[in-house]
């Protein structure tokens, strides 16, 4: 598994580059977590005795890669939160899809998770434990096989919600077996990536924008080379 990348770093907040794989928290398999990998990382920098804060702020599937934020601080962690909470964090993500889809669109959806299996069901209508779902998407690239290259900005960020949501419409991730691919990928990946995080620096009020892309030269990834 290639290492985590810290792509930004101050005393509020670190956001880095997750490897596909790998946990962003730890649970019961005992599996390396990033946000461990992070402590690690901040301790060693700074020589820092002891344990080192990193404020848990949203995750990412395990099986996507991409841009991971932290806080740094208590005072970071609960101003950060807060802008996950009211949306004023902006997330993009990049996906391969097998299918076609309209060259745009938003999708509105009610998603409701199954606890015991780790999925989300799109139910397409509000039932009871059901949240909404939204997101807007744009064609960007396509390639040989009927795969299509999309941005997908995030309006709301419920489980596995791009998986969901496009795979209920007949067009499921590459590599993602459990909504419907008909492979896996090398190293039981999904195509999915978090490629851009926007939000404001919670002491300075700066707006922060962070840009990441997916290695170009592998497969399915090489459509990004016809990225419009």
């Amino acid at each position: 598994m290639p290492e985590p990348i810290v792509i930004f770093e101050d005393n509020h907040c670190i956001a880095v580059v997750k490897p596909w794989n790998m946990l962003v928290q730890g649970d019961i398999t005992g599996d390396a977590a990033l946000i461990d990998w992070v402590k690690d990382w901040v301790k060693q920098k700074y020589a820092k005795p002891g344990n080192v804060f990193i404020g848990l702020l949203h995750r990412i599937d395990r099986p996507a890669g991409g841009i991971v934020l932290f806080a740094r601080t208590s005072k970071a962690a609960s101003r950060l939160s807060e802008q996950f909470r009211t949306g004023t964090i902006a997330k993009r993500y990049l996906a391969v899809l097998h299918g076609e889809p309209p060259p745009e669109d938003e999708l509105v959806d009610y998603l409701l998770k199954d606890h015991e299996r780790n999925t989300a069901i799109n139910v397409s209508s509000h039932v009871s434990g059901s949240k909404e779902a939204r997101l807007r998407y744009r064609v960007v690239a396509a390639g040989g096989g009927g795969l299509s290259l999309v941005e997908v900005d995030l309006i709301t960020g419920r489980p596995h919600q791009i998986r969901v949501q496009m795979s209920s419409r007949g067009w499921p991730l590459c590599g993602d077996l459990k909504y419907g691919a008909p492979k896996a990928l090398a190293g039981r990946n999904i195509a999915l990536f978090s490629a851009m995080l926007e939000f404001d620096h919670p002491v300075t009020k700066e707006r922060i924008r962070l840009l990441a892309e997916p290695p170009g030269d592998e497969y399915p990834w090489k459509l990004l080379q016809q990225r419009a």
